[in-house]
């Protein structure tokens, strides 16, 4: 008999400890890990509704859930449901709770309540930047934002809207151009000559939206790669060419045309030492030499200098880049140059034209 309370005075502390080593008891009637999930709509203080989840309490005697929520007052319920989750559209609020019921209606348990925290928002990406390309732009940012938090961090969300150049500013028909996961984006399938504004925002994990980066303004322009004209010595039927032939209805862009055109915008000549230049072709055509160093690539050329053109022949030199300022019907227009090889007899480049009339090409100052 002895013996026999010994054993149970030594089981007595391990029943007693069993919350304590295995975990807190979990009610089998009670709708457990209950998360919430924003839904970003532009605006950071108006998301278009949040999405609540949760788990089954694990009895399986769950027939519909109802869903409470709360703005620092009394709950209310917000709907019953038959399934594990619930989307609230609109404006969230700031507490929710979920509670289970069994086929004839009677309260099972509920879960812990959740608070939609605000806390969660990370920062307004900044440095927003722009490069112009063939009917898009390419945009990049600064990582401030991931880097405040990175775990809390999901993906960034990519806005655009219209320029209206008459008063000088973004309208506000903001559209989602996309979203992505890295400090930078590619917005495609743009019209070119054609401003648009760009703005960033972030992404929390839990679908809170930071306040926008500030607004960028860029316009596509017309390009290409590997263009080639010879030397009007060589080959005068292909030893002009022209940023925008405009005697054709739509204008095609980029052409190689004949020397003896009264309308190009340039030609390449042979010099006496056997080097070729790029003379303009008329005289609504001056141009000038982009930097007294290479660049790296076409989209180097940021911008159109507002000073320096003159109706000159510059050598045509490998790495180098070379800005025209070229008179069209509807006005000033600008171009780009950037030699990619010089043969004996002909020079292959990369070029770009800004189709908007006085347009310095990437003119691209924040916007507010």
């Amino acid at each position: 008999m002895r013996l026999r309370r010994l054993v149970m005075a030594a089981l007595i502390p391990l029943v007693a400890c069993d919350e304590g080593l295995f975990g807190p008891i979990v009610d089998p009637d009670s709708p457990g890990n209950l998360t919430y999930q924003l839904i970003p709509s532009g605006d950071p203080n108006i998301p278009l509704g949040v999405l609540l989840t949760w788990d089954a309490p694990t009895s399986g005697r769950a027939q519909t859930y109802d869903v409470l929520g709360r703005n620092g007052g009394q709950w209310g319920l917000r709907a019953t449901t038959t399934s594990t989750t619930f989307h609230d559209a609109g404006t969230p609020q700031s507490q929710y709770y979920v509670l289970a019921r069994d086929e004839q209606g009677r309260e099972l348990g509920e879960s812990d309540p959740i608070t939609i925290d605000a806390r969660n928002r990370l920062p307004a990406p900044q440095g927003l930047t722009s490069i112009s390309l063939n009917r898009a732009v390419q945009l990049t940012w600064r990582s401030n934002a991931y880097d405040a938090s990175p775990t809390n961090f999901d993906t960034y969300r990519v806005y655009s809207t219209a320029y209206d150049a008459a008063r000088g500013v973004c309208t506000s028909a903001w559209e989602l151009e996309g979203t992505t996961v890295s400090d930078g984006f590619l917005a495609g399938n743009l019209a070119n000559g054609v401003s648009r504004c760009f703005a960033v925002s972030a992404i929390s994990r839990d679908g809170h939206e930071s306040e926008w980066s500030d607004a960028r303004l860029d316009t596509p322009r017309f390009d290409a790669r590997n263009a080639f004209v010879y030397a009007t010595a060589t080959r005068p039927d292909s030893g002009g060419f022209l940023f925008a032939d405009v005697s054709v209805t739509p204008a095609t862009y980029g052409r190689v045309a004949a020397s003896t055109r009264t309308d190009l915008d340039f030609v390449v000549e042979r010099h006496a030492d056997g080097k070729l230049w790029l003379t303009p072709g008329r005289t609504a055509v001056t141009m000038l030499l982009y930097s007294t160093t290479p660049v790296a690539d076409l989209t180097s050329i940021d911008r159109a200098p507002s000073t320096g053109f003159a109706a000159v022949s510059i050598e045509a030199v490998p790495g180098y880049a070379y800005v025209f300022r070229t008179t069209k019907p509807d006005g000033v227009h600008y171009a780009a140059v950037r030699v990619a090889y010089v043969a004996a007899n002909y020079v292959v480049f990369d070029w770009s034209y800004q189709s908007a009339p006085g347009n310095v090409e990437l003119n691209r100052v924040p916007i507010r």
